[in-house]
């Protein structure tokens, strides 16, 4: 069975590919022209086409050579290009019936390919190795390599080959990363002292603070919500609860002890209690009702009301404002009096951003534009936004005298939004050595990487997380396989037991369906994958 899945992508890929062309036949070729151009500086004295599909948010201009960072890209380079841009779910269709049909691109960026899609790509050759155009060619990126040697070894397939160009962001390193934790939790400091509560320091003293945000109708007309959260939703998630109680929980449901055993969190007595704990403050009335269904724009709306007592993201600015009303939830006691935040295996590192396909027969031209990508300061404005816009807010004043890009404040606009309209994404690089130098750090990042050195860094008690293995392509096969069937039935048992109770009386039968649904062999992969690594 473990061959069953890729038989299947496959086999679909196939009928696709018969149905398209059978109906595309007269279409235009997808990839541009060979201009047999060699020993290439930019700029070019004639300009020339290269055609790019790619992704990106609902908030940015539909086509992305409205946006003044790729313009400016394009009058320093000579080279323009002819994007195919899509948003949510369709980008991912669109991208796989281009490879379906065989009417690739040159080059596909924001690419958002899973280890397992990439090598598949690969060992199709749908798109192709990159290693000797870095090497040749893209001398900025290798700058990067050189002064960080890990990111090679990140971005090298088990083969030996590099067949992508990755996205990585340093904010800080180890514990102290910006990455360590996305799901905290932001609580209602002002209703606090209005009740006259300090912060809750223990999970019991929360259960009592929201049940008093209830009683009292901290909101008013009944729209008080004591806490708010969306389910298995990554930084929404209210997975921070899970911390008190023995290794926590995170988005993948995956720890690794101090003792380096990997550890499925799920399957921990621990886990047990704490899921109690939830369904104990459910059954108080404590919960938003709409929590396990609800989309990020109802999340949203009922933030910026300001109905939450305690809520759960990334970044409270994104939903409540950077204000002084909602404070960082310190991490709380468990029953055993231990005090734990349980990491996310996050990094600022994206393996797949970019990869350039087979049709390609520009391969230096490709090479060396992608490698502007990786210019320190197109890096920063690739990430963040530009400056010198006339018709959009800026993220960026340029300081020329200091060849610096200075952070502007915001004023009150959410970073998202603003970094989702004007950023381009893609492949791109910032080292923590560039902030002072090349860029200013942005305010919210530097305020939130003190608030994880002074209230969360010292209860992260263990010292790794699990790290970015690249996998051989048969166990991302085996992963995948299980993982399909694994996680949701152990979110779905998550939302189950919060809201209906019951996990006493059927915790062997979980158990006994974890094994069934493959968690053993699940786990000996990913030890097998992490002890690998960890003597590379």
């Amino acid at each position: 069975m473990k061959n069953m899945y890729r038989s299947l992508l496959t086999l679909t890929s196939v009928l696709l590919g018969i149905l398209l062309i059978a109906g595309c036949g007269n279409s235009e070729k997808a990839s541009s022209e060979n201009y047999e151009l060699n020993d290439i500086t930019f700029p070019l004295e004639e300009e020339v086409t290269l055609k790019f599909m790619t992704e990106s948010s609902p908030m940015a201009p539909e086509d992305p050579n409205d946006k003044l960072i790729l313009q400016r890209l394009e009058e320093e380079s000579g080279v323009h290009i002819e994007w195919k841009n899509y948003t949510g779910e369709s980008f991912a269709e669109k991208r796989n019936l281009a490879v379906a049909s065989g009417e690739l691109p040159d080059a596909i960026m924001n690419a958002g390919y899973s280890d397992y899609e990439l090598l598949d790509l690969a060992n199709d050759e749908a798109i192709i190795p990159v290693e000797d155009l870095i090497d040749q060619y893209m001398p900025n990126l290798q700058a990067v390599l050189e002064q960080a040697p890990e990111y090679r070894a990140m971005m090298t397939a088990p083969d030996g080959h590099i067949y992508a160009f990755p996205w990585i962001e340093e904010l800080g390193a180890g514990k102290e990363s910006i990455h360590s934790l996305d799901a905290t939790g932001w609580i209602n400091v002002e209703w606090l002292d209005e009740l006259g509560l300090d912060m809750p320091s223990t999970t019991e003293e929360l259960k009592e603070a929201l049940v008093a945000f209830k009683e009292n109708d901290m909101a008013g007309d009944g729209q008080t919500i004591p806490m708010s959260f969306i389910i298995n939703h990554g930084g929404e998630d209210l997975s921070f609860l899970f911390s008190p109680f023995g290794e926590g929980d995170n988005w993948d449901h995956t720890v690794v002890s101090n003792d380096d055993e990997v550890i499925f969190t799920t399957a921990q007595e621990e886990y047990r209690e704490g899921i109690n704990y939830l369904h104990e403050l459910y059954e108080l009335d404590l919960m938003d009702v709409e929590a396990f269904e609800q989309d990020w724009n109802s999340y949203l709306a009922k933030g910026k009301e300001e109905r939450y007592g305690l809520y759960f993201t990334w970044d409270k600015a994104n939903i409540t404002g950077q204000n002084d009303k909602y404070q960082l939830l310190p991490p709380v006691e468990g029953p055993d009096g231990r005090k734990h935040v349980a990491r996310s295996n996050g990094m600022g590192f994206d393996r797949a951003r970019m990869v350039i396909t087979s049709a390609n027969e520009n391969l230096e031209l490709t090479a060396k534009w992608i490698d502007q990508l990786y210019d320190p300061h197109q890096s920063v404005q690739n990430n963040w936004g530009t400056y010198g816009d006339e018709e959009k807010q800026n993220i960026f004043e340029y300081d020329e005298g200091e060849n610096m890009l200075r952070h502007l404040s915001l004023e009150g606009t959410a970073p998202v939004e603003l970094r989702e309209e004007t950023s381009v994404g893609g492949p791109l690089a910032i080292l923590d050595e560039y902030y002072g130098d090349v860029t200013t750090m942005p305010d919210d990042a530097a305020w939130r990487l003190e608030i994880l050195h002074e209230e969360l860094v010292p209860y992260m008690n263990n010292d790794n997380i699990y790290p970015k293995v690249f996998m051989t392509l048969e166990e991302l096969d085996d992963l995948s396989t299980i993982e399909a069937d694994l996680f949701p039935y152990v979110e779905r048992k998550k939302a189950e037991w919060i809201s209906n109770g019951n996990v006493d009386e059927e915790w062997e039968e979980y158990l006994t369906e974890l094994d069934r649904l493959g968690y053993q062999e699940w786990l000996e992969i990913k030890q097998t994958a992490y002890d690998r690594n960890a003597k590379e």
